[in-house]
């Protein structure tokens, strides 16, 4: 006997990522297949990621923002009406009408209408150059109309908080000098307090923003000569700008509701009691659109709560809204931000601990309960890599010294600290408890967590914490360099070696998926390098490249470039000295003499790049790689050639070794140096390759770094000969060319080594694996293939056109390139900026 389902209609008024959570979560636990939904979307695409949008900058393609089943295809369950507005709602009838004139029945209807992006009433507001920043339609608005106002040209955006530097970003990204204007004494507001603030009012500047803090604006105009705008601020200072953003808040999306007679809060949102149900029995409502018993959340997290409880419901559950987890964490314009909790401290007695360190650009902060044994909440600007591990232990008892968990030097938290209940996703309310208990069924790497208990899935805030879990359950994590290719970059390595695959398109067809990303494509393009002599701008390879490379120069902050000539052993000639001199002049760059024993010009324009070049190489000098991931220099002191003290020529050692590993690429930057007796005045054992003469010949040391963490380098080898030490040194590079991950510097891959250096003096010293014949024929195939980057693209037209400002304005200088050269020192501004004082001048890449 066959038994006929009866099946409910469910129409979803809005196809927003709450609205499409919710269809994912009533079809996956429907088994019975008893509503049938229909989906009303206004925009035209299916659902996207909007807490991404600012990744479609860019890229400009909307496919890349999609959410994963968005289109339903192949479930007979679900009709998806795009471009489809919802009109009308009649409750006694159950009806909606559509903007297409369709009357759609329902038996239960869900607003999944969202929010809105508020405009303030300035007068002017509503004209053409004003936009809001809500959807990939408004960035498609913003686009043309930067591309018609030209490189350099300014845009205002109104807010400061989470969307308005988002919005500012976007600007930047589009070739536009942003400024924010944010009423409250700070930006970001609602996140971070006073303190955290102001270290990222200073990051952000620093990365090309203008501030304006503490006012509002007051009136938007045409410009007196008809170009542009006149934004006047409520300090009467005026802004001359080409358009204006707006990303003052949103507004709950509610018109149809307060048409059709449901109960709306005061400020905005359909009032919705705990299980989402509305004043209408038949009607919920989720994500932005809803308040949870006079409540709205703006956030997408309780947004899917919402979601998950309406499908319950319509599936005989009794499900009801938990509250909402409003910790956030964020990177805006590379810059970490995160708060948790109670972050601003408001309940009674509570405490704080705060960690402000001004030089490196960081701001933590906990709050505590009054006898300093409960995590509250706390604020992490700057390095909010410690978030993962605080979040979840916020209303727990802490498992150290507060400070100690804030402190670069203090307690690490390991995920045996958190307890079963912490939640560990906080964008689907996932529970350690829960995910270990999906280790324990089976989930063996990250993205089967993912699948089974939707933790990661959103932000992926939570991503490093879930490799802990996996870690402390004895699981051993992916090693995958990206999502793209499930294999390390050593093994990558091995691939490209063995196959002679001389393409990323190729690679990543055969051996992995998608189109790649900022991870893998940069990381391809060093294997390529390092196993061929191909010049890096050679066909397709050029486009993996990161920002440096791609022009073969360092970025700079105000968007010019440094010029950094090899010096082998810090050796110069007199007449490659004038031609610096000459070219410093001519150009107007300010001249640097390293501690890496060269000398940087800085404040090259991109088109100025092949200009200059072409005189250093006419003068017999060659590309430092100052921009690569490459050797950088080898120092030396003057060794046994001048000094008293010298027992081995270590200049000469010096342009021998700097000579021989020039234009090597890397999985990070190398840097070397030769000392010509034990006072080590070349500081070797601070380098990744450090050589110090004895009477008998050459203690090698490996594995220093400097940086964040600095590491000495350790003996590996002594009394060498010189044919033994280059032999040793080539086994070296090429071990560690071959087996580090991504980015990793010689010191961390070395101590990750099982064995450590006895490990690797087996390998280097004694060949216990074998390889040495091949790891010294690599090396031999780089010192015959090398040839001078900058001299190839000198002797290249097509390679020459790339050096340009504006692609689409090739013969344009960038206007928003300024210095000022009124101190003692030429420094760079950036335009509409206070002046910036020599002392505070940095090296930041960003523009």
């Amino acid at each position: 006997m066959t038994h006929t389902v009866e099946r409910k209609t469910a129409v979803v008024v809005g196809h927003g990522m709450v609205g499409h959570r919710f269809v994912e979560a009533l079809r996956s636990r429907d088994e019975a297949g008893t509503w049938q939904v229909i989906v009303l979307s206004e925009e035209a695409l299916p659902a996207y990621d909007r807490v991404g949008l600012s990744s479609y900058v860019g890229s400009w393609q909307a496919e890349g923002l999609a959410l994963p089943g968005n289109t339903y295809d192949g479930d007979v369950l679900v009709d998806l009406r795009l471009g489809v507005r919802a009109d009308t709602i009649d409750r006694d009838a159950r009806k909606v009408v559509t903007s297409t004139g369709d009357v759609i029945a329902y038996d239960a209807l869900v607003l999944a209408t969202g929010s809105y992006a508020f405009v303030p009433p300035v007068p002017g507001h509503d004209r053409p150059e004003c936009f809001v920043y809500r959807t990939i339609e408004d960035l498609d608005g913003i686009r043309a109309a930067a591309e018609a106002a030209g490189p350099g040209a300014v845009g205002v955006v109104v807010g400061g908080g989470l969307l308005g530097l988002e919005a500012a970003n976007a600007l930047r990204l589009m070739g536009m000098t942003p400024h924010v204007v944010e009423f409250a004494p700070r930006l970001m507001p609602v996140q971070v307090d006073e303190g955290g603030g102001a270290i990222l009012e200073r990051l952000v500047t620093d990365l090309g923003l203008h501030v304006h803090t503490g006012v509002g604006t007051a009136s938007i105009a045409e410009a007196e000569d008809g170009a542009g705008l006149k934004v006047t601020l409520s300090d009467d200072s005026v802004i001359d700008a080409s358009l204006v953003v707006f990303s003052a808040g949103i507004r709950p999306r509610d018109q149809i509701a307060r048409d059709a007679g449901l109960e709306v809060g005061p400020r905005g949102g359909v009032i919705t009691d705990l299980g989402l149900r509305t004043s209408d029995p038949h009607i919920y409502a989720v994500g932005e659109v809803a308040a949870v018993e006079g409540v709205c959340y703006g956030l997408v997290a309780p947004g899917y709560t919402t979601a998950e409880i309406v499908a319950d419901r319509l599936l005989g559950g009794a499900g009801e809204f938990p509250g909402a987890d409003l910790s956030t964490k964020l990177k805006l314009l590379g810059v970490d931000v995160a708060s948790f909790g109670d972050a601003f401290g408001t309940t009674e007695g509570a405490l704080s601990v705060v960690l402000h360190d001004a030089a490196k650009g960081t701001y933590a902060k906990l709050v505590v309960s009054d006898d300093a044994k409960t995590l509250l909440g706390g604020i992490l600007v700057g390095d909010a890599s410690a978030y993962a591990a605080l979040r979840p232990l916020v209303g727990s008892p802490l498992p150290a010294d507060p400070a100690a968990l804030i402190s670069p030097a203090g307690a690490e938290l390991g995920a045996d600290a958190l307890p079963d209940d912490a939640q560990i996703c906080s964008c689907n309310n996932v529970s350690k408890g829960a995910i270990c208990g999906a280790i324990a069924e089976g989930a063996c790497d990250v993205p089967a967590i993912k699948s089974c208990t939707n933790a990661g899935t959103s932000c992926g805030g939570c991503v490093p914490m879930l490799k802990k879990l996996l870690e402390q359950s004895g699981v051993e994590v992916s090693k995958s360099l990206c999502e793209h290719f499930t294999q390390s970059r050593a093994e990558l390595f091995h691939i490209v070696q063995s196959t002679g695959i001389r393409k990323f398109s190729e690679l990543i067809a055969k051996h992995g998926t998608g189109t790649g990303c900022d991870i893998c494509k940069p990381t391809v393009a060093s294997i390529l390098a390092s196993t061929s002599s191909d010049h890096i701008l050679d066909g397709e390879q050029a486009a993996l490249q990161d920002t440096n490379d791609h022009f073969l120069a360092n970025l700079q902050k105000n968007g010019t470039y440094s010029v950094v000539p090899r010096m082998p052993g810090g050796e110069v000639t007199a007449e490659q000295l004038i031609t610096i001199g000459e070219v410093a002049k001519e150009f107007g760059l300010y001249v640097k003499v390293t501690g890496g024993q060269r000398i940087d010009l800085f404040g090259a324009r991109v088109e100025q790049l092949p200009l200059i070049w072409k005189r250093l190489v006419d003068a017999g000098m060659e590309s430092g790689h100052a921009y690569g991931k490459s050797l950088r220099t080898v120092k030396s002191c003057v060794g046994s050639t001048w000094c008293r003290y010298g027992q081995q020529d270590s200049v000469g050692m010096a342009v021998l070794l700097e000579k021989r590993y020039r234009g090597l690429r890397s999985p990070h930057k190398l840097k070397l140096a030769v000392s010509g007796c034990a006072r080590e005045c070349a500081e070797a054992r601070g380098k990744d390759v450090g050589v110090i003469a004895t009477e008998h010949g050459w203690n090698l040391y490996v594995g220093g770094n400097g940086g964040l963490t600095p590491k000495h380098a350790v003996l590996l080898a002594g009394d060498l000969d010189d044919e033994t030490l280059i032999k040793y040194i080539d086994r070296y590079l090429m071990f560690y060319i071959r087996t580090a991950d991504r980015l990793q510097r010689t010191a961390p891959w070395q101590e990750a080594l099982e064995g450590g250096i006895d490990y690797l003096k087996q390998v280097i010293c004694e060949d216990s694996l074998g390889i040495a014949d091949d790891l010294e024929a690599a090396m031999a195939a780089h010192v015959a293939g090398y040839r001078d980057e900058w001299a190839a693209v000198l002797d290249d037209e097509e390679k020459l056109s790339r050096f340009v400002s504006f692609v689409n304005a090739p013969d344009e200088a960038d206007p928003t390139i300024s210095f000022d050269d009124s101190g003692e020192r030429k420094v760079p501004v950036l335009l509409g900026m206070p002046e910036i004082a020599p002392e505070s001048s940095t090296a930041t890449s960003g523009k």
